[in-house]
Formats: structure tokens, sequence, C-alpha cells
């Protein structure tokens, strides 16, 4: 009994340790927030300039989160809207998921860690991880800094002014893409394991999706969660996997885009990317409190005419 005892009292104080913890990251992050805001020469003037795109943050951070689909998918439509340049469009995307798809992969980390770390249908999770984040990176590489990149994409959709269409082809693509996983859901067993073909397939989308990402903001997410669930894998195995990757994938991106490119909006994502991160801490509630079918279903159709709306027909 005083075993029993013992062990209660280190749980609770465990717990304990954790939720303080917790509130005293969110605490700090709100210090630090609040620090950038009132360093600025006009921070009221900010605030009701740019305010409002807070709601933007958490609106895309959700959806980016409790899918598996980055948030560029919400970002790069609205600011197209708002007349961005490209450049602008895509690196300020990028820097706004580097606050929410942080904050949605330490979520899902965490929720993994546990209620799911001896779950023998999230046993890819790691070993999909390793396959697909350095493939994506090398991706994101490749898209940025080589020259082959920048004919490839010329030849393509005739280079980065035409960035609605290519958001718009792939946006219509990857909706196909979810609606076809949709009656794949209402499975009740799934794979395990990785298969041969998967050591192969998943570097490869990898690559390929941080390629697509580096130069609309979203892909690589997308692709890896949608090859998952039409494996057979664990529905929220593949967001969570999903979403550590892009967390990972966008941060790699990050660096041109703040040195080299210089062209993020730092006005929007000081709100946006707080939006963000609150977006991000609570999207694996929404994964777990609805039907994924219906989340993939209302997703997908929004995709869909999103992708419709970005072509020049309109």
């Amino acid at each position: 009994n005083c075993q029993c005892v013992m062990m209660i009292r280190r749980k609770s104080v465990i717990s304990f340790k954790k939720q303080n913890a917790v509130k005293f990251i969110v605490a700090l992050l709100l210090c630090v927030w609040l620090g950038l805001l009132l360093s600025q020469p006009t921070p009221f003037q900010l605030i009701k300039e740019f305010g409002l795109f807070s709601g933007l943050g958490v609106i895309g951070a959700i959806f980016a989160n409790a899918t598996g689909a980055g948030g560029g998918v919400v970002f790069v439509p609205f600011f197209n809207y708002l007349s961005f340049s490209p450049q602008s469009v895509v690196a300020t995307s990028f820097a706004i998921q580097c606050c929410g798809m942080t904050a949605g992969a330490l979520t899902w980390a965490h929720y993994y860690k546990k209620q799911h770390s001896h779950d023998n249908y999230w046993k890819a999770l790691p070993s999909a991880l390793m396959l697909t984040i350095p493939t994506s990176i090398c991706g994101v590489g490749f898209a940025q800094y080589s020259s082959q990149s920048n004919l490839l994409l010329e030849h393509l959709w005739g280079g980065a002014n035409n960035l609605h269409i290519a958001f718009g082809s792939f946006s219509i693509v990857l909706a196909l893409a979810i609606f076809a996983s949709i009656p794949l859901m209402k499975r009740t067993h799934f794979e395990k394991e990785l298969q041969n073909k998967d050591l192969l397939g998943l570097p490869f989308i990898g690559f390929l999706g941080g390629v697509i990402t580096a130069w609309l903001s979203v892909g690589v997410g997308e692709l890896v969660a949608v090859y998952l669930i039409i494996r057979g894998f664990n529905i929220t195995m593949s967001i969570a996997i999903a979403v550590v990757l892009s967390a990972f994938t966008v941060w790699s991106a990050l660096p041109y885009h703040a040195f080299i490119g210089e062209s993020i909006v730092w006005q929007v994502v000081l709100f946006a990317g707080a939006g963000a991160i609150v977006g991000g801490m609570i999207a694996k509630y929404v994964v777990l409190a609805f039907s994924v079918q219906r989340l993939k279903l209302f997703f997908g159709i929004w995709v869909l005419m999103l992708g419709i709306t970005s072509l020049p027909i309109f």
C-alpha cells in the first residue's frame, strides 16, 4: 500500500511539474511577443493595421495541424488576394508556418509519447520521419539554391510570377487525392510496419515534396499524409507525421527567405505567427473531437475551391 501511495504521489508531482512547465513556456512566449510588439516604433498603429492577421494564423494553423496540410493552403491565396509579391507570399507563409507547425509538432510529439509510444499501429512514425525529413530538407535546398531548380520552375509554370497558377494546379491535384483517400479512412485495421517499397517511396516523396514546398510553401506534408493513408497506415499517425515533417521542412526553408531573399513581411508574421502558435496547440483536439472523414471531406472541398479560383479562368 505504501508503494502504491508513493507511486501515486510521484505521478502527481510529475504531472504538476509538466503543467507548470507548459504554463511557463506559454508565459515566456507571451512575454517575448509583447517585447517584440512594444519595441516597434508605433505598436498601437501596428495592432490596428495587422491585428486581424492573428485570426488568420489561428485558422491556418488549425487546418494545417489537424489535416497534415501545410498552412500555406490558407496563407498563399489570402496573401495573393492582398497583392503581395510572389516572393513575399511564399516567404511570409514560411515564417508563419515556422510558428504554427512547430507548436503543432510539439503537441503531436507529446501526444505520441504519452498515448502511442507502445502502440503497434504507430510503430512506423519514427522510421517514416527518418526517411522523409532529410530528403525533404534536401529538396528545399535544391529548389532554393540550385540554378536547375529555377529552370525547372520556368519550364513548368513560367517562373515565380505565375505562383497562383502553380498553387491552383497543385491544390486541385491535392483535393482529388484527399477525396480518393476518404473511403480508405473507414478501415479499423492498419498497416504496422513499413515495407521495402516504402523505403524507396517515402524518400522520393519527401524530396519531391520538399521541392514543391520551397516553391509554394505547401506540399510535402500533404503528399506524405495522403501516401501513408492510401498505404493503409493509421490516419491520425499519418497526420502527426505530416505535421512534424512540415515543421522541419519550413524551418529549413526560412533562412533563405530571411537572409537572402529578405522578402518576409515581418509585421504580418508578428500577429499571424502568434495566432498560428495558438492554432497549432489546439489542432490536435480538433482531430480527436471530430470525424477524420468529415474533416478531410470539408478540407478537400475547400482546397478544391481555392485551387479552381486561383487559376486564370476567374
